[in-house]
């Protein structure tokens, strides 16, 4: 590991829609030498190299990166980041000059356990609804505590549950039972040893992005995603149906309130408590009234949000990440394009219960050349052609001077593409395009 600024050679981990976007951004920097994405999938393959890695092996990791004279690591997952890769390679003299995108186990913290997030927020002064956390053995408490709380009821496995340990429920009734699956019945696995009952926000959801190099920040084009599988918001919670970048309601104003009420409390607070951060952090958050109040954190970039926001990045990806490792991300300048993006996710048919897997997917080479197709559920077989392999399939993103527009041009690309019981929303954007 030379720490190449010119010639830098990056590996991302992991095999998703996000990991796809950060691909391609980063394939465009004229710093790179070489890129490899592990796993990957049969879309990565149009910018990166593709590597049968497992994320979570740190030691296989490792051999890899000494082998093909990585200089900087990307973590897309939290998973990896919650387990301490970032602790793992600093261990080790040898990799002091491997620029690590993503933050020590201390602070991804912040996603891999809601009551600490929860703490760490009340700690900076920083809005967050009010809330409670119970483990198995304070079942009656978590139940007697509903009836401190109105309906309806934000119920939150405390451990990591690929995005969908959250479940809003109507009346105490379907609360306690919920309660009951999660910490007794193990719903989430070891995720709801812990559950966390949150006061219900009313609002709209945002989702904002913040490079960090632990002691400057860098605010990245905000997104709106869609999190639920049916139309109006209706149905299970997925790890994202579409998204959208601007956000329309997001404006000077309330975007000023994010910086001094959220972003900066932030920084500042992980510096006092002397957790090292650098990377980026994904502030889930509700604009209650004209008021940002953090939903969550995560402590790596957004599924499908990736896919709208880093089309609209116009600076060069590899020079801003090693402002990161460097901290100097205060000398930088973020460019960001006018115009707008809308993705949509193609799913397969059940999902996010029981799906299939293995359907050839067409009309890939129908799509204007133009349109990103950011692949997440991918694999390609021995014949070259591009199976399904996954619940969430593929991401088509364009981007156009309006939003809406973004999203007509979308949609019209979508129509070209086909898998057997192929499924995706088809009101993507309509509710900020109003």
């Amino acid at each position: 590991m030379t720490g190449n600024r010119n010639k830098t050679r990056v590996l991302i981990l992991g095999s998703g829609g996000r990991e796809s976007a950060l691909a391609q951004k980063i394939s465009q920097s004229a710093h790179l030498d070489k890129l490899f994405v592990a796993p990957g999938n049969a879309g990565t393959l149009q910018w990166a190299e593709n590597a049968e890695l497992d994320p979570i092996n740190f030691a296989q990791v490792k051999d890899f990166i000494i082998e093909n004279d990585i200089d900087m690591l990307v973590v897309g997952p939290e998973d990896p980041l919650v387990r301490g890769i970032h602790d793992y390679f600093q261990a080790d003299a040898n990799f002091r000059d491997l620029a690590i995108i993503g933050p020590w186990k201390a602070g991804a913290r912040l996603e891999g356990s809601k009551q600490f997030a929860k703490e760490f927020m009340q700690r900076a002064g920083i809005p967050t609804a009010a809330y409670a956390s119970f483990d198995a053995s304070q079942l009656d408490e978590a139940k007697a505590f509903l009836n401190k709380m109105q309906p309806p009821y934000v119920l939150k496995a405390d451990g990591l549950a690929a995005g969908k340990g959250v479940l809003i429920e109507p009346d105490k009734a379907a609360a306690e039972a919920a309660l009951e699956e999660m910490l007794v019945g193990h719903k989430f696995g070891n995720a709801s040893d812990k559950v966390v009952i949150e006061q219900f926000l009313q609002g709209v959801e945002l989702s904002v992005f913040v490079l960090i190099d632990g002691e400057h920040y860098m605010i990245l084009p905000e997104a709106k995603d869609y999190k639920k599988v049916g139309e109006g918001d209706t149905g299970l919670n997925t790890g994202g149906m579409g998204s959208v970048s601007p956000v329309p309601f997001a404006g000077k104003d309330f975007m000023a309130k994010v910086e001094e009420r959220i972003v900066k409390p932030t920084v500042a607070q992980l510096r006092k408590e002397h957790i090292p951060y650098s990377g980026f952090l994904f502030i889930g958050l509700m604009n209650v009234d004209g008021d940002p109040y953090v939903i969550e954190y995560n402590v790596r970039m957004g599924d499908p949000e990736t896919e709208s926001v880093m089309p609209r990045i116009d600076s060069d990806m590899v020079d801003l990440l090693w402002a990161v490792h460097d901290r100097r991300l205060d000398k930088m300048e973020l460019k960001v394009k006018a115009e707008a993006a809308a993705c949509v996710m193609l799913v397969s048919g059940g999902y996010p219960e029981s799906y299939g897997k293995g359907y050839p997917i067409e009309g890939l080479g129908d799509t204007d050349k133009d349109t990103l197709l950011f692949h997440a559920g991918t694999k390609a077989d021995t014949e070259g052609r591009v199976l399904s392999s996954g619940g969430r399939v593929l991401a088509v993103t364009t981007l156009a001077p309006t939003l809406a527009q973004a999203l007509e041009k979308t949609y019209k690309e979508v129509e070209k593409i086909h898998f057997d019981k192929m499924y995706y929303r088809k009101d993507i954007g309509k509710d900020v395009c109003r």
